[in-house]
């Protein structure tokens, strides 16, 4: 069945048209279109000043704009079914509830804001990654542009979850405190005793282009050598340079290397050798959540 989410980022908005199939047990989603803009709306929500800013008149016409250019696309290709959703600037500009109000009436989407907290168990609940020591807790790790969403679980059942105030895009306007840092820490001791231990897997367009770029051909494990590798050879470039050498969008260039600075800070606390990039991200989570509600009326109505 062809599902179709929106994704709206700190740093790009994303539609993504994709089919899914499968029982309740094993779904599978094969992506058939995605389109991207860059819309860069947590430029303007996460200012140097550390309080959260209103996403600029420019920046909400582009916004505004795309919506219903996305809106036209999946009237088009008559999807199944839909969801658009928006993450960490939406959640904290100052203006998002007027924005929200905007789209529903000039397009007639309806754009869930969604917490931090759903946010990361959408995409914990995706592709299940088959681990050489499945029992091991399994920590989540997803870095967007305004917030990382880090998860812990056991044989499938969530222990905790947290989304953290640090992103690429805050790096980048200096929005981050090193309190963070600090919860971050904090949030992890519990799990002290099994530091060296946990199977870690990452999500998000930054690592699985770093996997992509550095990582072993063929692999979805991304050796924290390799990541620190790709952190110092593309800390050492230009942007201009980036997009050269690798063919990345500047809005790919520009945020690639806070972003491994993230995911290696936090392997290194949890002394983690590797990571798994399954390619994964919201949207594919959204698909996959489309698709499970599907089959569960439809078992209903049986």
């Amino acid at each position: 069945m062809l599902y179709a989410v929106i994704d709206v980022g700190s740093n790009a908005a994303r539609l993504l048209f994709a089919n899914a199939y499968g029982d309740i047990d094993n779904i599978k989603v094969e992506k058939a279109t995605l389109i991207r803009i860059p819309l860069r709306l947590g430029k303007d929500v996460f200012k140097k000043s550390h309080k959260p800013g209103a996403i600029s008149p420019s920046k909400e016409k582009d916004f505004v704009k795309t919506m219903k250019a996305y809106r036209l696309l999946m009237d088009v290709y008559k999807a199944n079914g839909f969801r658009a959703c928006a993450t960490a600037a939406m959640r904290e500009a100052t203006n998002s509830t007027d924005i929200v109000a905007k789209i529903r009436k000039e397009t007639g989407l309806n754009l869930e804001v969604i917490s931090g907290a759903e946010e990361a168990s959408i995409i914990r609940k995706t592709n299940r990654i088959v681990f050489k020591h499945p029992d091991r807790l399994t920590i989540f790790i997803d870095v967007g542009g305004g917030s990382t969403e880090i998860s812990a679980e056991r044989n499938g059942e969530l222990i905790k979850l947290k989304s953290f105030k640090i992103g690429t895009i805050r790096l980048l306007n200096r929005n981050c405190t090193p309190k963070v840092w600090d919860e971050i820490e904090d949030w992890f001791v519990e799990f002290s005793d099994e530091f060296d231990q946990m199977n870690v897997v990452g999500s998000g367009g930054n690592i699985n282009k770093i996997n992509k770029l550095f990582g072993e051909e063929n692999s979805i494990f991304l050796s924290i050598d390799h990541l620190q590798n790709s952190h110092n050879y593309l800390s050492m470039l230009t942007v201009e340079e980036r997009m050269s050498e690798f063919g990345m969008r500047r809005d790919r260039a520009d945020v690639i290397v806070p972003a491994a600075d993230i995911y290696l800070r936090i392997l290194k606390l949890i002394k983690a050798k590797h990571i798994a990039v399954p390619k994964i991200g919201l949207a594919d989570g959204m698909i996959h959540q489309l698709y499970r509600e599907y089959l569960e009326q439809q078992a209903q109505e049986d």
